[in-house]
């Protein structure tokens, strides 16, 4: 990581977030999208609700890297008893066309990237679904994931740079994902730094991790909506408290897979997690929530 703003005094960084300085929207309820054109507004619109400005987005696209992860070894029949839940869905053209079935009127956001496995250096991608496939599937947006600091660096930067282009040429958004390594450190000043280089490329949204010192600065110094990663699986309560700080802390809403469909009970954590990011239910509240719907379901 680069040394950067050091003050004579001492040697840590100085730099003003004005966390408590509140984005201005003009004329669009999303930040950073006011100057957009109606295409694109209404896409996102689709994707976060309007009222609350945020979005519950239910990741299932880790096939594509990972094959038949824990709790998609089946996804029709995992994911479709979650859709009337969640707002938006994050998938691979694969796992939309065989197993969300078509009368389901759920924004998609298009997993585009391609080219590397579990098995292999994970940074090391291409684009393989272009956008005009993303149109003829109906996506209401396209993703590719960065990886600032890894081998492929700049490669993920051009997958995002195109995936921004050819969007914008047919009113698609895009939305970028900070990947990070197990090398990199998941704190504010790196995810700081991967996130508004995302949105100074031109993404209209990011994706990124959680961290739980400065994520607010995070967020205020990236001028579009962050949504948070859910990450590896937590238990229940653990998932919807980090659910909970990072919406308090300024997210627009989370993008949770793992934590959602490998829960014990799957959907009871997709009504709870929604609870927080569109009531603004506590971690408390929606956990009490989450083991009240299990306790009906059981009886």
């Amino acid at each position: 990581m680069p040394d950067v703003d050091k003050s004579k005094t001492g040697g840590e960084e100085r730099k003003d977030f004005s966390v408590g300085v509140r984005h201005e929207t003009p004329g669009f309820f999303l930040k950073g999208s006011a100057h957009l054109p109606w295409g694109m507004k209404n896409r996102l619109s689709r994707i976060f609700n309007p009222k609350t400005g945020r979005t519950l987005m239910l990741a299932f696209d880790h096939g594509y890297m990972m094959g038949p992860t824990s709790g998609l070894e089946r996804m029709d029949l995992s994911i479709p008893p979650l859709l009337d839940y969640v707002d938006c869905l994050m998938c691979s053209r694969g796992g939309l066309r065989t197993c969300i079935p078509p009368e389901v009127n759920k924004p998609v956001v298009m997993r585009c990237s391609t080219g590397a496995t579990v098995l292999k250096d994970l940074s090391n991608e291409v684009i393989g679904v272009t956008a005009e496939d993303a149109v003829a599937i109906n996506a209401s947006a396209l993703t590719t994931q960065v990886c600032i600091g890894a081998p492929y660096e700049k490669e993920t930067l051009s997958n995002l740079a195109y995936c921004i282009n050819e969007g914008n040429r047919l009113g698609l958004p895009t939305l970028g994902v900070t990947a990070v390594g197990k090398e990199m450190v998941r704190d504010a000043r790196y995810l700081g730094l991967a996130c508004r280089v995302i949105a100074e490329l031109g993404a209209h949204f990011v994706k990124t991790y959680y961290c739980e010192k400065g994520f607010d600065t995070v967020v205020a110094g990236t001028p579009v909506p962050v949504v948070i990663a859910g990450g590896k699986k937590l238990p229940e309560a653990e998932a919807l408290k980090m659910a909970y700080n990072a919406i308090r802390q300024g997210a627009a809403g989370v993008d949770m897979g793992r934590n959602i469909f490998c829960a014990d009970d799957p959907v009871a954590m997709a009504q709870a997690v929604r609870a927080v990011v569109h009531e603004n239910a506590s971690a408390k509240k929606a956990y009490d929530l989450y083991l009240s719907l299990q306790k009906r379901k059981k009886q």
